[in-house]
Order: C-alpha cells, then structure tokens, then sequence
C-alpha cells in the first residue's frame, strides 16, 4: 500500500522535502545580503541628502549674506549728462561722464520696448526673474560647444539689471550667475515690470559713447526715439549682445543680419506681422552722422567758465552725472562776435609787428608734384592746434608764383585728414610781399590758408603769438553777456579773461580819482603837473611834459601820471586800497603810490566788475554766468545773490535803510511766493473764497529794491563817469569811440613798458573791457598804447553789442548839476555836488608833505624798474625786471636792480 505524502502531491516524497529545505536554508543569507545592501544604500543617500543640504545651505547663506539691497533701485535716477544753455534757451554744451538720456518708461514707445523684449527676454512680462527653461536650455548647449568657447548666457533682463545695477561684475562663475538669480528674484518682488524694463533700458550700453536708448537713437540716427521704425528699433536691440561686433561702420553685414534676427524675434512674437518684418529686412542699414552738441561754436571760453563754477560748487558727479539744467547769461550772438574781433585784431597786431613765422612744416617731395602726390602728402600732415575752422592746410607747389594746393571738405580723424576734394589757387600777391621780407616760399613748404570766396586766390595766414581777453557785461546787473579768454581754446584753456592776473596801467587811474569825488574834491580842483621826486623814485608823465597847475578833469582825460601821483599822496594810499577793494578790483593792494597807475594785478573780469560799478551809481556789481541752475526735475536749486529784488513800493517806503524789509513779488525768485494783496485789505475766508476785486494803490506797485552794498556814492560815481566821457571824446580814447552815436564812457590803460593794453568803457546798460599782451610779459611795442591797440577793439565790439538797442543817456541823480565850463584846456561838461563851484579850485591842505615821503610810502624797494626812458625803448625791447613782467597768471614781482635809478611806475598812458 503506497502511502501518500502530508502535502497532497503524489509526486512528493521525503527526498524532496529534504531538497526544500536544504534550498530554503540556503536562501536566506543571500536575502539578508541585499537587505543590507540596500540598507547601507539607504543610509549613505540620506547621510549624503543631508550632506549637500548643509553644503547648498552653506553656500546659499555665503551667496546672499552679501548681497547688495534692492530698496534703492525704487528711487532710480540714472547718471544724466549735465546741459549749458545760452541766455535764449539755445544749448550750448553738455556736460557728462557718460553720454545718457534718461527716458521715462511712459515715453518709450511700445516697438522700441518689443525689440528689446524679443531680442533679450521673449518671457519677460511672465518670469518671475530668471527663466529655467532658458537656463536648461543654454546649459545643454554649451555641453555640446566643447571647451575654450565663452558659454551662452541665459540671463534674463531682470537678471541684467541685477548684474550692470547691483552687483557691477561680468565675471563668468556659477557664484556670480547664482547672485545675479537671487538678486533678480528680490527685484521683482519690489519693482512692477515696467519700472525693471525703463531702468535695463536707461542703464545699457549700446556702443559709440552712447548709454541708454535715448543716447543711441541719438548717435546711430539723429532722432528722437518716437521717431524710430521697425528698423531702427531692431538695430538698437541688436546692439546689447555685442556693440563692437554688430557696428555698423566696422560690421555692416553682420550689423544687418542681427537686426534681421530681431525682427524676426518681433513677429515671433506679435509685436509686428510677418509682413512688416520683411519689409524691414529690406530696409537698408542706412546710420546718421551724429556729432555731440557742444560747446557751440565760439562759446567754448564761456561754457568752460562755466563748468569750473559748477565743479566748485557741486563736485564732479553732480555736475557731469546729476541732469543739471544750467541757464547762462551767455549771448551767443556777441559771444561769436567778439570772438571773431579778437582773432582779427590779434591777426592784424601780428602781422605788423611780428612778420611771417614760417611754413608749418616743409615736405621733401620730388618736382613737380602731381595732384595724387600732393594730396597724399598733404594728408600726413596734422593741423597745428589753434587753426581756425575757416583756414586749410595747404602745400606750396610752386613757391616763386604762390600755387598752393588743398583739400576741401575733409576730415580730421587721427591726425590725419581723410576725404575732401582737391582745389588749387594763388597766394594773395600782398602776401607773397609779406613772406619775402622774412623767407620766400619753397615748393613742399605746409602752410595755412584761408580760401577767399568767388575767387581763386587764397589768403596766407598764421598763428599769432600775441593773446587777448575781452568781457561784455550787463552794468547793472553783472550778468556777463560774452566771454573770450584768448585766440583759440583748442590751442590753450587758459582763460586769460578771469585766470590772468595783469596790470591795469591807467585804466586803474578812475578809481583814485572816485576816492577823490568821495572826499569832497571837485573835478575842476587843480594838482600841479610838474616834476617831482619822492625818496629815489622818480614818476614822469608818457609824454615827459610838464602841463602845471591841472584840473583832475583835464589830467584825467589825457590820462597824466604827476597829477594823478600828487592826488594818490594826497588822499592816502589806504583809502584808494579800500576803494579798489569794495568795487571788487583787487583783493588786496599795497600802500605805495606806483600802485595809484595800475602797478596792481587784476583780471579782465574783475575790472569789468569795477567800471560796472561806476556805470551802476557805486554799488558793486558782482559779475556773474549763471543765471539759474535746476536739477532733473526742474526744481531751481541755485541763483546768484544779486541783491536785487523787486518789493512794493509801501514796505520799501516804511523800512527806508532797513535790511529786513518785507518783499512782495520777486523778480530774481520767481518761485518765490508772488500772492499780492492790497495792504490796506487782508485776506478773510470769505475774500479767499470768491474772486473779489482788488484796487491797488501807488503804495501797492512794484519797486526795485537795491541791497547791494556801497561802494561810493551815486553822485561820485557820476562825477567819474561824466569825466571818462570826455576821455573818449577828446582824449586818450577817441579811436575806442569813433562811430558811436550812444553816450559811453571809458579809459586807456597801458602798463609798464608796454606790456599791457586795456580799454575799459561802458555805456549806462553795457560794460566792455578789452586787453591784450603775451602770455609770457614783453613789450608790445612802442608806443603801442591801450588806446591804439585795444581801444579800436572795444570800438568793434561794443557796436556789435549796441547794435538794434535803445539809446540811452547816463541819469544824472539828485545832488549833482551838470555845468559846461573852460578848463583851460578846453571847455568841458562836468557834475558838480552842492556847494562845488564849477571852475573853483580850492587850496587843499596836503595830507602827506611830498618830499618827506620815503620809499617805504612810495614802494621804491619793490619797483626796480626804469622809467625814464620808456618811450624811447625799441620795439619789443624787454628791459630786464619790467615792473608788468609777472608770469601769465600772476607771479612774484622780480628781484630789485641796483638802486639809484629811476623807479618804475606801472601805468604809463
């Protein structure tokens, strides 16, 4: 009987269980093998998870424990160029670390917004900051790009503005990129998209200088950014990738076809239609011509005075980064006229005196030149600095006949000229007579010309030596109206109308003889013109003649030296010092008589400043360039304290000498308060509530109110400006007032040795003061006088400046009476105060006994100069030590000569 087994298979037997079992024992070390593997799996990915936790979170505190706060990319305000404009509202120059116009986001029109966006971040409107897709994206690209090749970036604009605004580095690092993440994700949780996108577009670089689209629409176009199509807006954001790479003057192929690129970029996204793209594609990449504006042509002097004040006031990122709207007094008009007169008058003084200086530089080319020859030589050559626009470099080709050639219409681009047409012509036959009594000319000699209009003769010029400065200023006001500080300011900055300190010579006389108008002395009051000697310093007049007993009316006019000496002794040294120093003349001035003839340093602004004053009835008038200045949002942050305002005539009436009375409207503040209510009528809540009718009385009108301090008294300045007429009537400054049908008044100055020439005039409203001189003091030649040589300057200028004005009369004040009486030297008109007698001289008492003075009192020990021979010195002779020889700009007076000469005295005529 076969027995069955416990499992109920038939085929089951004791044998095989014994073999399931012994496979189950052997089993289960194996299992016990992979539970442990995988256990230890298990515990090295979780030891290793908290690992790289700690890491990331390590690295992740590194990244932003240092990175910059957003907060203030909420009060955005790019750096913006500083702007300089004229008197009517013209730009004159810009001033700008970097050239940027600031647009606003509501002003950048929607085309120029969507270049962008395709071109740069096509998810910008819906990423919250950085862009995943993008970043996988580049980062499985620059897998396959092999190495040593500048990885793809991925960044968004946010990510941009992070990067240029926050962190200021390019580097390529995943600590960078990861910063530049982080950064983005805080800017997009503090500032709207539109914000982000005005700022990224303000801030951007986009070659040729240009910062921000507003600059770029600018240098690649000439046009305002509204004014840009599909094109041109595709061009710009071509630019951030690489503006080196897509320039359109060094690249225009590839320039073109990433702009191709973009407007395809735009379709892609609707921002245009497919059908627009193409016609833009089509477009050619046609770019404009952009030159920077400024400094207008001739207002360079004038505009860089200008910046220097700012810098003063403001520092250099203010003034070059802060937007500042800066209005000038500038009159381009004069400016450019007086510029001009300068050069002239320079030009025509060099020519006299000096001769021809020779060629420019001389080629060695072989005879005789063919024009290809010539225009590629001429085109090595640089133009010298100071070159006037209106001149060519031209070459000689035939030097006996005066051929010359040169090339209109080029350019300078690296000291070199490139472009322009060929013209050929003759050297004026008077300037080929000029040139051979120095050196004829040889063929391949480089020389300058000046093309003369409708003919084919040309005009030999050159550089003069000799310099110049002139001021024209408004008298009452002392806003200056032109500035010119020297020939060329391309060839120098050294502003010799406010940088040089010079002698005045006589135009310094008016002022001593005001101290006198002050101490009561008449004008017909008589000083003996007569040899004198004070200690070892002998003074004589110009023209070593002796007049005797002369009224201060005639010495004044013919400008003598001995009567103007006797009445400095006279009135004290120390109160002619004081009188200079209120008018703003001088700083400070020494107590020696030279000085009473101009043996003083001044500038050509300082002095217009003091005969301004004269002009403005002895208020000192405190010349000034900037009208106002305003910062990016049009708020005036400065104006020049003039000290005139205006103030109802009631409150001028009742503080009469008072500082602190109450000023109504203000008409040097504008922004100022200006409610007027009538004195006599508060306003009531109910008046304030409904218009009402207000009568207004005499009390109620408006008045000048004149703070300015005293410098003399109105009827003494008067005195002083009714002689200087005479002095241009009929005295040393006729040629200053030849064709002038307007009252003015003005004096010569001419200093030691010749080496100064001034003419200061004014009229009741303008004030003109001309010098001219070599920057390194020498003499001007003799006899070369400031009425000869500047005074027909002044003549020129102030008649370009009078041109179309009002003719106005000086206002004679209260306390004077104008009398015509016989000097004995002529008849004169002069204002005489109550009590002076119109031909009286009185016998003053002398404050100072003449032959007791020593040289201490008269400054002999600091004036070595000699005198008495002065108007006999050859021409352009320099005696050594000349009393006006002070470095251009100022400088310590020479060592003494020997003593036992005569000793120099500043001002000659």
């Amino acid at each position: 009987m076969t027995s069955t087994p416990p499992s109920g298979d038939p085929d089951s037997s004791p044998r095989h269980g014994r073999d399931n079992a012994r496979s189950f024992l052997l089993s289960r070390p194996r299992f016990r093998q992979w539970r442990m593997l995988l256990g230890t799996a298990a515990a090295v990915l979780l030891v290793g998870s908290a690992g790289g936790a700690v890491v990331v979170w390590s690295q992740y505190q590194s990244i932003v424990a240092d990175l910059p706060t957003v907060d203030g990319l909420r009060s955005y305000q790019p750096p913006v160029m500083s702007r300089l404009y004229a008197a009517d509202d013209q730009l004159v120059a810009e001033l700008a670390d970097e050239r940027r116009v600031f647009v606003p986001s509501n002003a950048i029109p929607d085309r120029v917004k969507s270049a962008f966006i395709a071109a740069e971040d096509q998810k910008f409107w819906t990423h919250k900051g950085v862009d995943p897709a993008a970043i996988i994206r580049a980062g499985l690209t620059d897998l396959t790009r092999g190495k040593g090749r500048r990885p793809i970036g991925a960044s968004t604009i946010t990510q941009q503005v992070a990067r240029v605004m926050l962190l200021g580095s390019n580097a390529v690092s995943f600590k960078r990129k990861a910063k530049e993440a982080f950064l983005a994700m805080r800017i997009e949780q503090v500032l709207p998209k539109e914000k982000i996108l005005e700022i990224y577009l303000n801030e951007i670089y986009l070659g040729n200088g240009a910062y921000g689209i507003g600059a770029a629409a600018q240098t690649y176009f000439n046009k305002p950014l509204d004014q840009l199509d599909n094109a041109e807006a595709a061009f710009l954001a071509a630019l951030p990738k690489s503006p080196t790479n897509y320039n359109p003057a060094r690249f225009p192929d590839a320039a073109r076809g990433r702009r191709n690129w973009v407007l395809e970029r735009m379709a892609d996204i609707g921002a245009i239609t497919q059908a627009d793209a193409r016609l833009a594609e089509a477009e050619a990449l046609a770019t404009t011509s952009f030159s920077r504006p400024g400094p207008a042509p001739g207002s360079e002097w004038f505009a860089e005075e200008v910046r220097r004040e700012l810098l003063e006031k403001y520092g250099q990122d203010t003034t070059m980064q802060g937007g500042l709207d800066v209005h000038t007094s500038l009159d381009l008009p004069l400016q450019r006229a007086a510029q001009t007169i300068l050069q002239q008058g320079l030009m025509a003084y060099d020519r006299q005196h000096r001769g021809w200086h020779g060629p420019v530089t001389h080629l060695s080319t072989p005879i005789p030149l063919t024009q290809e020859e010539w225009v590629r030589a001429l085109r090595t050559v640089s133009a010298p600095a100071g070159m006037l626009d209106q001149w060519r470099l031209a070459i000689v080709l035939d030097g006996n006949k005066g051929q010359v050639g040169w090339l209109e219409g080029s350019v300078v681009r690296r000291n070199a000229m490139q472009g322009g047409e060929p013209h050929t012509g003759q050297i004026q036959p008077k300037d080929m007579s000029w040139v051979r009594r120095s050196r004829p000319l040889r063929t391949g000699d480089i020389v300058m010309v000046e093309p003369q209009t409708g003919q084919s003769t040309v005009a030999l010029m050159q550089i003069p030596v000799v310099e110049g400065a002139i001021v024209t200023m408004n008298a009452r006001t002392g806003r200056v109206l032109a500035l010119v500080g020297g020939w060329s300011f391309q060839a120098s900055q050294f502003d010799r109308a406010t940088q040089a300190l010079r002698q005045p010579g006589s135009s310094f006389k008016p002022f001593v003889y005001l101290q006198a108008m002050e101490q009561g002395i008449s004008p017909s009051q008589e000083f003996d013109d007569s040899p004198v000697s004070y200690g070892t310093w002998h003074p004589n007049n110009y023209e070593k003649d002796f007049w005797g007993p002369t009224s201060l009316h005639d010495a004044l006019r013919e400008s003598r030296n001995l009567v103007t000496i006797r009445l400095a002794a006279h009135l004290g040294m120390n109160t002619v010092a004081d009188t200079a120093i209120k008018l703003g003349l001088v700083e400070s001035m020494p107590h020696v008589l030279p000085a009473a003839l101009g043996a003083v340093e001044t500038t050509v602004l300082k002095e217009a400043g003091a005969y301004a004053a004269l002009a403005a009835g002895g208020r000192r008038i405190t010349p000034t360039l900037i009208d106002d200045v305003q910062d990016r949002d049009g708020h005036v942050i400065w104006r020049p304290t003039t000290g005139l305002s205006l103030a109802s005539a009631a409150s001028l009436s009742n503080a009469a000498g008072s500082a602190t009375a109450s000023v109504g409207v203000d008409a040097v503040h504008p922004d100022a308060p200006t409610g007027l209510t009538s004195a006599a009528t508060p306003p009531t809540a109910a008046s304030s509530a409904q218009p009402a009718v207000v009568v207004l009385t005499p009390d109620d009108l408006p008045a000048l109110r004149d703070d300015r301090p005293v410098a003399a008294s109105e009827q003494s300045a008067f005195q002083i400006t009714t002689m200087l007429q005479d002095v241009i009537r009929r005295g040393t400054g006729v040629r200053a007032g030849e064709g002038i049908d307007v009252p003015i008044a003005g004096k010569t100055g001419t200093s030691q040795n010749f080496n100064d020439a001034w003419f200061a005039g004014y009229t009741p409203e303008l004030v003109t003061v001309v010098w001219v001189g070599f920057d390194t003091p020498q003499s001007l030649g003799r006899n070369e006088t400031g009425g000869a040589i500047a005074g027909p300057l002044w003549n020129k200028v102030m008649k370009a400046a009078l041109k179309d004005q009002p003719k106005l009369d000086f206002a004679a004040p209260d306390g004077v009476t104008l009398v015509s009486y016989d000097t004995g030297r002529g008849v004169a008109i002069d204002a005489f105060k109550d009590g002076q007698l119109p031909g009286v001289s009185a016998n003053l008492l002398s404050n100072v006994d003449a032959q007791q003075l020593s040289a201490a009192d008269t400054g002999a020990e600091n004036m070595p100069d000699s005198e008495s021979d002065m108007a006999a010195s050859t021409n352009g002779a320099t005696p050594p030590g000349g009393a006006g020889a002070s470095p251009a700009g100022g400088g310590s007076a020479p060592a003494p000569a020997p003593s036992g000469g005569d000793i120099g005295m500043g001002g000659l005529y």
